[in-house]
């Protein structure tokens, strides 16, 4: 039977603030999942702490709920452990790019075959509006008693540098565009990050919706708003890294990657930046070590008998070990 969205829906009371970003975010990944080739019983959310990592309570599939920075940490043990799984996992711009950015850096070098979802709003929305690491140089929102003293982290750049083999961005109101990149990441044989760019009504009062859908610019002839958000695909922009490529062409995509990243402002590009299925996962570096890693992988490992004792025989380390200290006691 087909999933629907009104199968994903949860008792759980919504408490995000009404005109959140978030509910824009909820609602792609719902769309995603009921579109995609997956069977929701081998989805596994994570999340780490702030309000979108409320998330995986509003989703009815199996959601874990982690620590402050951690999500990238839980979401990768748990892939590992069970390849067969299709793991997404979401959290905020302060959870994944500040206390948890080391997390980021190291799980783009592994390159496990995962999706990571961050909501970007500049602010830590949980903990009243502190600047998160992606408010820029010099901004003041309204709870900042005075403007931002330190430069943002580009989501975009930091994953390229880090290794991640899919970059993608999206706006939360363009929810069939969102919807689109979400789908775009699950499929992707590799790590995949998308940087979903959300207002937050309450404490970023700079970045609002009417800013992004460009309500300060009006078109003269049209006298219609200009929206600064713009489609890659649009203008013929492909990112995409394939084995038969020369070294210099490979150069020249990288390159485009980073100027793209950096425009901001009146021209903000969504889309997909960054694809690259020419590294090998994780997942296939652990196999060249050991061959029976994805059909007996940890998960499905007997951990005890059916008594309870463990099924490790600890007998001949015990002997090596005995033996080891009698050589060295001499």
């Amino acid at each position: 039977m087909a999933l629907k969205l009104t199968d994903l829906k949860t008792e759980v009371h919504n408490d995000w603030c009404p005109g959140c970003g978030d509910f824009g975010i909820e609602a792609s990944l719902k769309m995603a999942l009921t579109e995609m080739p997956v069977d929701i019983n081998r989805v596994a959310l994570f999340s780490g702490i702030g309000c979108s990592s409320k998330l995986v309570h509003f989703t009815n599939a199996f959601g874990i709920h982690t620590l402050h920075g951690r999500v990238l940490g839980y979401a990768q043990g748990a892939k590992l452990a069970n390849p067969d799984l299709e793991v997404i996992a979401v959290g905020g711009d302060g959870d994944g790019l500040g206390i948890g950015v080391g997390h980021f850096v190291h799980a783009g070098r592994r390159n496990i075959d995962m999706a990571y979802i961050i909501h970007d709003n500049g602010v830590y929305g949980l903990t009243k509006g502190q600047a998160s690491p992606t408010l820029h140089l010099g901004m003041q929102t309204k709870s900042l008693p005075e403007p931002n003293i330190n430069s943002n982290i580009d989501p975009i750049m930091l994953a390229l540098a880090s290794g991640f083999t899919f970059i993608a961005r999206s706006y939360a109101y363009n929810t069939r565009h969102l919807k689109e990149m979400i789908k775009k990441a699950v499929a992707h044989r590799g790590f995949a990050l998308i940087d979903a760019l959300q207002p937050c009504p309450t404490y970023n009062d700079i970045n609002t919706k009417e800013w992004y859908g460009g309500e300060d610019r009006i078109d003269p002839s049209t006298k219609r708003p200009m929206p600064r958000t713009y489609d890659l695909e649009s203008t013929g922009y492909n990112g995409r890294i394939t084995a038969d490529m020369s070294e210099d062409d490979v150069g020249k995509n990288l390159l485009q990657v980073i100027e793209k990243s950096r425009e901001w402002g009146d021209k903000i590009p969504i889309g997909v930046f960054y694809q690259n299925e020419t590294v090998p996962i994780y997942e296939e570096r652990i196999s060249e070590r050991s061959p029976s890693y994805m059909k007996e992988p940890p998960a499905k490992q007997l951990l005890a008998k059916k008594d309870g004792r463990s099924v490790v025989n600890l007998a001949n380390l015990s002997k090596e070990l005995l033996f080891e200290s009698l050589v060295l006691a001499q």
